[in-house]
């Protein structure tokens, strides 16, 4: 199979990308079939050149673009490149702390039960005087404590 796909060339840290057409299955930087044009990446503005002709011609014979590739033709405006270009969206999400719940069934649960929302300011208060008794209970098992 065919590909249009760009092979680093330069020093490093002076990138620059050949953009070749080649058999999937060759080296990325070996043996191409032709040269369609370059993208220079590391100087303001970047360059990229390329032979739309010619690249039309290989898309035509059954050539596969990258989505890099295509992304670079795409925003140079060479039509019909959006179906070479793949958007990702099954990416892990990152975990919440102390949740291992779905987002679905949390997001079920509020609209069904509007009503829990209001007495959290009424379940504060029983709290508060069942702490004191316990100070209390410990001072007098102290007093029978010294007597025995």
């Amino acid at each position: 199979m065919l590909v249009i796909r760009l092979t680093r060339t330069g020093k490093t840290s002076q990138e620059s990308f050949r953009m070749v057409v080649a058999e999937q299955s060759k080296a990325v930087k070996r043996q191409y079939l032709e040269l369609v044009g370059h993208y220079v990446p590391t100087v303001q503005p970047k360059v990229l050149k390329f032979d739309k002709e010619r690249i039309a011609y290989w898309i035509s014979k059954g050539a596969k673009p990258t989505e890099t590739v295509a992304s670079l033709l795409k925003a140079e405006g060479m039509a019909d490149m959006d179906k070479y270009i793949h958007f990702t969206t099954d990416r892990k999400s990152k975990k919440k702390k102390g949740g291992d719940e779905p987002a679905p069934a949390a997001a079920a649960t509020p609209a069904a039960e509007p009503a829990p929302s209001e007495q959290p300011a009424e379940t504060p208060a029983p709290e508060a005087p069942a702490a004191d008794p316990a100070p209390e209970a410990d001072a007098a098992a102290k007093e029978e404590t010294p007597a025995a």
